[in-house]
């Protein structure tokens, strides 16, 4: 059985602390470096957004974290500390019993997540038979219950139909119920609400809110909806490249983003004001991960972009209180201070 502490912490503690987590895959071609050098704190009872386009290293960062990565290809190297224990230097048997356990994760596809040929009852009452030592009716009891907790309908039925048999809003509370099962202190949310209609994507992130408040669990909800980062996270983390350029409370990065890159972001949310303007669009694509780094990754695509840019790697600078950014024409006051300014 795991070791780690399992008493509650009160709102606002660090539960989860990522430090310098550096993922490299080794390829015929030269080490891709997925990510490069990630810090953030998840604490009790918040949840913390992590952002960013395609490609930029926010799934990566979340495998790495409960090493679900195949070593090698992968080398995984820096701290990932749960309540203060190392979670990078645990046997691989010590691992099995965070996984799931301690920390949960909610796969990007349900449908690609959960086994074609197992009930979903069934494969949430094989968590709860691992990790909390219940006999196979127990199990199957609380499994029923997680569905009805998740307000599924009529979950004595669902708890023995497959994946298949239901509808997408519905696999999603199902990997919900899976990832919940056994009280999680740290939820990972992958793409929660990807391909669900607006009224879904409402109910399961209303849903997340009041079992997070409930659990009194830490939240990382990655996602490239900025939308559905205003409305549900405390902190937010902006990551390009494999890096983190801007990290801010979520009130503070909306009302004054910084980063080039976040500003971008912004500018191509749609928006029913835009009378018939052209949606903003970053030019250009994210750098792959196996190109040599020369200065800031975004300096290709960033209209505030020097030879200091093109030539030094920016490092994480505050910016005020609990703001910090990575942008030399941040530093240098060479960029505009708000996002309507850039807008414009």
């Amino acid at each position: 059985m795991s070791t780690l502490p399992r008493t509650l912490l009160a709102p606002g503690e660090p539960l989860l602390e990522v430090e310098d987590l550096r993922t490299h895959f080794d390829t015929l071609t030269g080490p891709a470096r997925s990510v490069d050098g990630v810090s953030y704190t998840v604490r009790a009872g918040q949840t913390l957004g992590v952002v960013g386009e395609s490609g930029c290293g926010k799934s990566v960062t979340a495998l790495s974290i409960l090493r679900l990565l195949p070593t090698p290809p992968a080398r995984i190297s820096g701290s990932v500390r749960l309540r203060g224990t190392e979670l990078l230097a645990l046997s691989e048997r010590e691992m099995r019993q965070v996984r799931g356990n301690r920390i949960s994760m909610i796969f990007q596809e349900p449908m690609t997540s959960l086994n074609p040929v197992l009930t979903v009852g069934r494969q949430i009452a094989e968590t709860v038979q691992l990790h909390q030592r219940l006999g196979r009716a127990e199990a199957l009891a609380r499994a029923t219950e997680m569905l009805r907790v998740v307000q599924i309908p009529e979950p004595e039925r669902r708890v023995n139909e497959y994946p298949h048999q239901l509808s997408g809003g519905m696999r999603q509370r199902v990997m919900i119920a899976l990832a919940l099962a056994c009280n999680p202190e740290v939820l990972i949310a992958d793409e929660p609400t990807t391909a669900l209609d607006v009224t879904i994507q409402a109910q399961i992130l209303e849903l997340i809110r009041r079992l997070q408040k409930e659990l009194g669990m830490g939240v990382v909800m990655i996602t490239h909806d900025l939308g559905v980062v205003a409305e549900s996270c405390d902190r937010v983390v902006v990551m390009y490249a494999g890096r983190k350029v801007e990290e801010a409370g979520v009130l503070a990065l909306f009302d004054r983003p910084l980063h080039p890159y976040t500003r971008a972001l912004m500018a191509s949310m749609p928006s029913m004001n835009t009378h018939g303007a052209r949606l903003s669009e970053i030019p250009g694509l994210v750098p792959s991960p196996q190109e040599p780094r020369r200065g800031c990754a975004f300096a290709a695509r960033c209209p505030h972009a020097d030879a200091r840019c093109r030539s030094e790697i920016p490092q994480l600078v505050a910016q005020g209180d609990d703001h910090v950014v990575a942008c030399f024409a941040v530093e240098e006051g060479r960029i505009a201070d708000t996002l309507a300014e850039v807008a414009a």
